[in-house]
């Protein structure tokens, strides 16, 4: 029977290089994130001072650092235009405006918002009178159950601010982030396109 030729230093295998690789990645990353960096407070875990300027009013409130810019306006405030609908960004029923843009507000942190300007639907009508687009949404007939008006309206108001004489391709691109399950995005089409008329 042959001999086997001895081994000459460390044997290499494939399953050995990537465990090694693995745990080298998760060890620089477990440093990164373990290490604060110099110069920045650390909030949390508990409820930190926040000042939200909220339709024209700055308005103080206590949360978690966790907490969303939809659950505090709902949930803190009391302002429930928005609406919590899929959670995840998929459907604009939470839309309001952050200086100026479209944004989900079940996706951006309360704490990012400080600092910066945020338009609900509650203010488009502060006085109880109806803004020229949301009152073209119901001359248009533009809305049935009604839930997903608001982000839909907020969505509306950040094209026109942006665009104030959009085409319909326009349109459709402004609202491509919100979801009618109603089905009413001609009227709502006719709605928008009313109002840049005017």
């Amino acid at each position: 029977m042959p001999k086997k030729p001895a081994k000459q230093g460390p044997e290499f295998s494939r399953r050995g290089f990537l465990r090694g690789v693995g745990a080298a990645t998760g060890a620089a990353a477990m440093g990164s994130i373990a290490l604060p960096q110099e110069g920045r407070k650390v909030l949390g875990p508990g409820p930190v001072a926040v000042k939200l300027t909220i339709n024209g009013q700055v308005r103080e409130l206590e949360i978690e650092p966790r907490v969303t810019l939809l659950n505090a306006l709902r949930n803190h405030l009391d302002l429930t235009g928005a609406k919590n609908i899929c959670d995840r960004g998929a459907c604009g029923g939470c839309t309001v405006l952050v200086d100026g843009l479209a944004v989900n507000a079940c996706l951006m942190l309360a704490l990012d918002a400080v600092g910066r300007k945020i338009e609900t639907v509650e203010g488009l009508a502060p006085e109880g009178k109806l803004s020229p687009l949301q009152q073209a949404f119901c001359d248009h007939d533009a809305l049935q159950c009604g839930f997903c008006t608001p982000g839909m309206v907020m969505s509306c108001k950040a094209l026109l601010d942006r665009i104030p004489a959009p085409t319909l391709e326009d349109v459709r691109e402004g609202i491509s982030g919100n979801i009618c399950r109603c089905g009413t995005y001609n009227r709502i089409f006719e709605a928008v396109q009313a109002v840049a008329k005017k």
